[in-house]
């Protein structure tokens, strides 16, 4: 069952102030996208609990995680935070790296493990379980920590840059791979407009920590209100006007 997100977050650092707030549906994907600095990596920190609000409240499915005086710990909230870098466990193989989150949390041995294989061959890395990350290519590893994220089952799931490091084959790999998931509500924090027109019902411009524009992508890319979103839908239309031709 997904749950809601609502959430006000305001953070205050020496020169930067971010205030935004998102309320995102049950199952649906919304993107963020903005400048360097603009504050999307802060937005998704204090979603995950690793920010602390100056104001403000975070919300999932009506249970309060954020406020300025109570933060719920980061292992507590079901929220996932899956960043540029899979963070992935050295020393485990691919199989008992997604394993992990299971049986952090009590699940029997076996029962993780199978848990774990299944979500790797869902994600077309099932034949790689027993490698170890150093023996896993980019797009790979980025798959097993699509599979370790999703397999603890949570509410939110945050997806921070996630293409960022790839080439461009693999990134539209991790993308096809994002997109065969199960509807999770999710918040995809990217610089990359193709992530947002694959992945997001909705896209937010935050711009100096705050949202400028925020409404269906394809509304935001057709009516863009700043020179920035402008700089997207000028990349979105150069994306669909030099897209191969698919199978007739």
């Amino acid at each position: 069952m997904t749950s809601s997100l609502d959430a006000r977050v305001v953070v205050r650092r020496d020169g930067f102030d971010l205030d935004a707030a998102l309320a995102v549906a049950p199952g649906e994907t919304i993107a963020v996208m903005g400048p360097s600095g603009a504050g999307k990596s802060t937005l998704l920190g204090a979603l995950a609990g690793l920010v602390p609000l100056d104001d403000g409240r975070i919300a999932v499915g009506g249970r309060e995680l954020s406020t300025p005086a109570r933060t719920v710990p980061p292992a507590r909230r079901r929220v996932v935070l899956l960043s540029q870098d899979p963070h992935l466990f050295p020393h485990l193989s691919a199989l008992d790296n997604v394993a992990f989150g299971p049986r952090a949390r009590g699940v029997p041995r076996s029962v993780a493990r199978a848990r774990a294989q299944d979500w790797l061959d869902r994600l077309g890395v099932g034949a790689a379980a027993s490698r170890r990350p150093d023996a896993l290519s980019g797009g790979q590893r980025q798959r097993v920590a699509l599979a370790r994220a999703i397999v603890t089952e949570p509410d939110v799931l945050l997806l921070d840059e996630p293409s960022t490091s790839l080439d461009p084959l693999t990134a539209q790999d991790v993308r096809a791979a994002i997109a065969s998931l199960p509807a999770t509500t999710t918040v995809l924090a990217t610089h990359h407009v193709a992530d947002a027109v694959a992945l997001a019902a909705r896209l937010c411009v935050l711009e100096a920590g705050h949202i400028v524009q925020l409404a269906a992508t394809a509304d935001v890319l057709a009516a863009p209100a700043t020179a920035f979103s402008a700089a997207l839908a000028g990349e979105a239309g150069w994306l669909r006007d030099n897209r191969a031709p698919g199978p007739r």
